[in-house]
């Protein structure tokens, strides 16, 4: 057995096979591994192994549930590429709503980067979760020099937002328009943002209603995200386009957004597909 998988399963039998379980809210799409008993840092190599969708499991998120002395869990994410990304919306409400079943709860909460999470069930099979009040001054986001993070230097004058991750929102005439295949990396990579950035294109589809897609830097087009779901709602209201409470239609379905006084409260579905066990043979891969 590779160190990466003894290091997840610590104080776990090694002879077991590693079980994890795959997920999605509106189709963007998780492999959950649970190591509340070992170790979820330093996975990058497992993270790329597993998020092959020819070769792996394939995921847009890797999500990996550790312990925590003062929440219920802490949560590691990683993207497909292997890189760590520091909040991922929709996978903290798939894990939410899996340990309040788990625990027969109504509540719990989550530590990610952006620090402890308050976690609920909403009724009718949905889950909100607290993402924390946005970061809105250059050097949060953050921005590679000074500037007013409402309308960028870019072509387009888009609005940055940080959610524990840095966001880059255009607002356009009609989001399905746009070639995310070619406008998503060209983004990502612009120098003004350091740590790379998601991007979001969305348009008004009437009061408190937007349409909104999403290319989410070191993994690509996904068919929805909740982080970005969030800077989208705070730039759309920032610029007046919208109320702070909306409604945000993705290409896997609609979210809704909620910035409050105590933060940005997310809300939407989760569905746990199945569970599954990786073989010897993939794990000694690694």
């Amino acid at each position: 057995m590779s160190a990466y998988i003894a290091r997840i399963m610590r104080d776990s039998d090694p002879t077991l096979p590693l079980r994890f379980m795959k997920m999605h809210g509106l189709g963007n799409d998780f492999v959950v591994v649970d190591a509340r008993r070992g170790n979820a840092d330093g996975l990058a190599g497992v993270a790329r192994a597993l998020g092959d969708r020819h070769r792996g499991v394939g995921f847009d998120q890797l999500a990996v549930i550790a312990p925590d002395p003062e929440a219920d869990a802490r949560l590691v994410f990683y993207n497909a590429d292997g890189s760590l990304s520091a909040t991922c919306g929709n996978a903290t409400r798939c894990v939410a709503r899996f340990l309040m079943h788990e625990q027969d709860r109504d509540r719990i909460r989550l530590r990610t980067e952006r620090g402890l999470l308050d976690c609920a069930d909403a009724g009718n099979g949905l889950t909100r979760v607290n993402m924390g009040q946005p970061i809105l001054d250059w050097a949060g986001v953050p921005l590679a020099r000074e500037m007013d993070t409402l309308t960028l230097p870019i072509d387009g004058g888009p609005t940055a937002t940080g959610m524990g991750n840095p966001h880059c929102t255009f607002f356009v005439e009609d989001a399905e328009a746009v070639d995310l295949s070619d406008f998503g990396p060209a983004h990502e990579h612009h120098p003004l943002f350091p740590e790379r950035t998601n991007v979001q294109v969305a348009h008004v589809i009437g009061p408190d209603h937007l349409r909104m897609r999403v290319w989410e830097r070191g993994t690509g087009i996904t068919l929805a995200s909740g982080s970005s779901s969030c800077a989208t709602a705070v730039a759309a209201a920032r610029r007046v386009l919208t109320g702070r409470s909306v409604t945000i239609e993705l290409d896997g379905g609609t979210i809704h957004i909620d910035w409050r006084e105590d933060g940005v409260q997310m809300t939407g579905p989760t569905a746990h597909v199945f569970d599954g066990e990786l073989s010897a043979e993939f794990l000694e891969s690694l």
